[in-house]
Formats: structure tokens, C-alpha cells, sequence
């Protein structure tokens, strides 16, 4: 049986008032998973006082486990005031008004990397097809890496370059594998990219977009066994994955995605995230996926002048190169104790904030809650997300909500200034003062 990634929708029971909404997450969603099923992705899609309603990507038909668990928590002893390190989350598939298309996220990333020694973001942020503008600072994680990372199991070593594997999926027209080919072969006379080898892929390897019932963008990967097989022949010749494989999708969604203004869920990124997570949590380190275009009549279309934040996608051909620059450099991961205490890892405890849109719970959220890390939520990015973050058990000061990224940007800076958010802003109320019990 070809091992497969299916997207579930479950029910799982969670006090959220108790502080172990984790602990309850992982109990609930081991109790609804078979034996040689595997959980590498997890959403809560909207939620009650007593029950997330759970995206879950579920690998099956799979005899090795991950080498570690979603829920694995490590607890931060302290925070590290040395630096102020940021992480911006904009989640894969939920439509989020801004970084739900093509790199439109970017801007902000610019502008909170400015207020901020290292911002720590995804592929989903920054990838724009040919074109991206990762900041100086900024560090391009997987984002189960960033789940990992908030839960304190792993760390993240800075490289300088990365050898780059490159996996090409099956495709029956030539032209893009050739035009894949040619932009990693650019890549490598351009700026330098290593790559040991570039490996086709045969069609049992499949990957399919789909909607799941909260509107998120899922899908199907089928033949997740013959990516890593490929990985393991070439072991040890290389730090990071790139693929690119085609996904189908129904007919016309090309077309509906650019005619919608951008109020169609983009249908690639969803099932694009549900496969990295799980290449990167087999292997321990940097992967990240481009799609290949299905039909030179798709290639040819003239789409017109288009939305912006969609406008990346509709001058590619391989809409690769993005990948390939982002994971130059993209951090290593380490799980060592020895190495995690060492001052040029940066762990859970060297994180100051996490920011997202509003709305949006997931492992991070919950581990930033857990570690006493400060979040920002963002009202501005709408998404299909229906959460009330104000029901979590946040600590005094620890959660903000704001209306865009300009305040988010202001929250960091009077954060990161040590100074508390409040006192910048009109009335000041007198700090409560209680009398002695009689």
C-alpha cells in the first residue's frame, strides 16, 4: 500500500480555560488515530469553551513514526533578554487577506523584521514563484519547524549554504520539467545555490487540492514512500528538499483563482503544506514545495491584469525560484541538548512574540501560550479562521490584539524598547491597589 496524507476533520475535547489544551489535544486526537497513523499537521478550525474543531493532516499506511511528535513539549526554563526575536506566522490555506496568495506577505515581514533583531517566518510569508525579498534578518522556516521550535524540541542553527536537493515529480509534458531543470541551473550560476543532484520522480508519486469542510485549503498526497526512498539514496549529499511536482486540481481553477480578486482560497498552498511538514518532520530539516503548472494551455493563458497579490503566479512558468533561495540558507535543526544550549542556536527561550492573524489557533499559539511567550494578533488579516483567542488563559500582558501590521510593528517596538505597550497610549489608569485582609 502507498503510503498516504489525507487531511481529517475532528471533534477533539479541550478545557480551554485549563491551561492544558495541549495535553488534551494530543490525548483526543491519539484517541481518534488508527495504529500506523500519524499526525504531522494540525489546525483548530474554530472552537467553544470545550471543543476544538480540528484540521488534522494524518500520514497512513506508514510503519515508521516521525522522529518526533507534533505535541512533543519541551518547557522553556527562562526567556533570554539578550536579543528580541520575533516569529510571523501567516498559516497555509485559510485565506488570509494578507500572505494567502503569492508572497503578499512580504511587506510585513520587511516591516516587522525592522523591529526586531531576527524574524523567524515560512515559505507561505515570503514565496512569490520567480520572485522573492526574504529580510536581512529573517530567518525561512518550514512551519512545522516553527511549531517545533515554540514547543521547544528543536532549535535553529544559521547556515551560510545549503546543499539543495531538488526532486522533480512525473510530468507528461516535457517543457516544465525542462523549465524546472534550466531555474535550478540558473539558481546555481546566478547566486551560487548548491545542488548535488537534481532526481525524477515516477507518477506513482501524486499530490491533489482539495477544500475540507472550514473552507481551508487540504488535499492528497498519495506515494509519499518514493520521496523519501529518493532522499535515502542520496543521504548524507544534502541539508535541505526542494519539489516540484504538479497538483491537480478540478478544471477551470486556474482560471476562477484569477478571475476571483482574490477572494478564492488559493488551492495549492494547503496540500503543498500538509507535504513539507511531513518530509521535514521524517528527515529533521529545511523543506519546501513549488507546483508545476499542468498544460501549456494553462502556461499560455492570458489572465489579464489581475490582483496583485496574485500577480506573481501569473508571470512564472516554473514558479520555482523562491524555494530555491529560500532554502540557501535556511537554518538546520538540532534536538540536542548540548547544542541547544549553545549562544548561536536560537531555542524557545530566545523568542520574544509571535504574530499572526487574528483568529488563528494552532500548535504554535498553544505553545506560545505554554512558554509565556507574548502574542500579537492581527485583526486586518481576515481568514476562515473562527477562534476567540481572548478565551486562552493568557497571562497579564501576554496577548494583544491590533488592528494591522503598522500597530503590531508599534507593540514590538515598545516590547522590544522594555517598556510596557500601554504606556504609550491615553488614559492611564492608576495600577489597582488592594488593602490588607481584615
Amino acid at each position: 500500500m502507498p503510503a498516504i496524507l489525507t487531511e481529517r476533520e475532528l471533534t477533539i475535547p479541550v478545557d480551554v480555560r485549563s491551561g492544558a489544551a495541549l495535553a488534551e489535544l494530543e490525548e483526543g486526537v491519539g484517541r481518534q488515530l488508527a495504529s500506523g497513523e500519524w499526525a504531522v499537521r494540525l489546525a483548530v478550525t474554530s472552537s467553544s469553551g470545550s471543543a476544538f474543531n480540528c484540521d488534522v493532516s494524518v500520514l497512513s499506511e506508514w510503519a515508521d513514526p516521525p522522529k518526533s511528535s507534533i505535541f512533543q513539549f519541551n518547557r522553556r526554563p527562562f526567556e533570554n533578554a539578550g536579543e528580541f526575536n520575533c516569529v510571523l506566522l501567516v498559516p497555509t490555506g485559510i485565506g488570509a487577506e494578507i500572505g494567502g496568495h503569492a508572497g503578499d506577505a512580504t511587506p510585513v515581514a520587511k516591516l516587522l523584521s525592522a523591529a526586531c533583531d531576527t524574524l523567524i517566518t515560512h515559505p507561505n510569508v515570503v514565496n512569490a514563484s520567480d520572485i522573492i525579498d526574504i529580510p536581512r534578518n529573517a530567518l525561512y522556516v518550514e512551519g512545522s519547524i516553527i511549531s517545533r521550535l515554540l514547543m521547544g524540541a528543536v532549535g535553529l542553527q544559521r547556515t551560510r549554504n545549503n546543499r539543495v536537493m531538488v526532486l522533480l515529480g512525473h510530468h507528461d509534458d516535457e517543457l516544465f520539467l525542462n523549465a524546472a531543470i534550466n531555474s535550478v541551473n540558473a539558481a546555481r550560476a546566478t547566486y551560487g545555490l548548491t545542488v548535488p543532484a537534481m532526481v525524477r520522480l515516477g507518477p506513482e508519486f501524486e499530490m491533489a487540492s482539495a477544500y475540507v469542510g472550514s473552507g481551508r485549503a487540504a488535499g492528497r498526497v498519495r506515494g509519499l514512500e518514493h520521496v523519501l526512498d529518493a532522499l535515502e539514496e542520496h543521504k548524507g549529499q544534502f541539508d535541505a528538499v526542494a519539489i516540484s511536482s504538479q497538483i491537480n486540481v478540478p478544471e477551470g481553477f486556474h482560471a476562477d483563482y484569477f478571475d476571483s480578486n482574490g477572494e478564492m482560497v488559493n488551492p495549492w498552498g494547503g496540500v503543498e503544506a500538509m507535504l513539507t511538514h511531513a518530509v521535514s518532520a521524517m528527515l529533521d530539516m529545511p523543506s519546501a514545495h513549488a507546483p508545476m503548472l499542468e498544460t501549456q494551455a494553462i502556461a499560455n493563458a492570458d489572465p489579464g491584469i489581475i490582483d496583485p497579490r496574485m500577480a506573481a503566479e501569473g508571470v512564472s512558468l516554473a514558479l520555482i525560484q523562491c524555494i530555491l533561495k529560500g532554502l540557501q540558507q535556511s537554518p538546520a535543526l538540532t534536538s540536542d541538548p548540548a547544542a541547544l544550549a549553545h549562544p548561536g542556536v536560537i531555542g524557545a527561550s530566545d523568542i520574544a512574540c509571535l504574530v499572526i492573524p487574528d483568529g488563528c489557533v494552532g500548535l504554535p499559539v498553544l505553545a506560545a501560550l505554554e512558554q509565556g511567550i507574548k502574542v500579537i494578533a492581527v485583526r486586518e488579516n481576515r481568514n476562515l479562521m473562527r477562534n476567540d483567542l481572548g478565551m486562552l488563559p493568557w497571562q497579564p500582558g501576554q496577548f494583544y490584539v491590533v488592528e494591522n501590521y503598522w500597530e503590531a510593528a508599534g507593540v514590538m517596538s515598545a516590547m522590544r524598547a522594555g517598556i510596557d505597550p500601554a504606556s504609550v497610549r491615553r488614559p492611564i489608569r492608576p495600577a489597582p491597589v488592594f488593602e490588607p485582609p481584615q
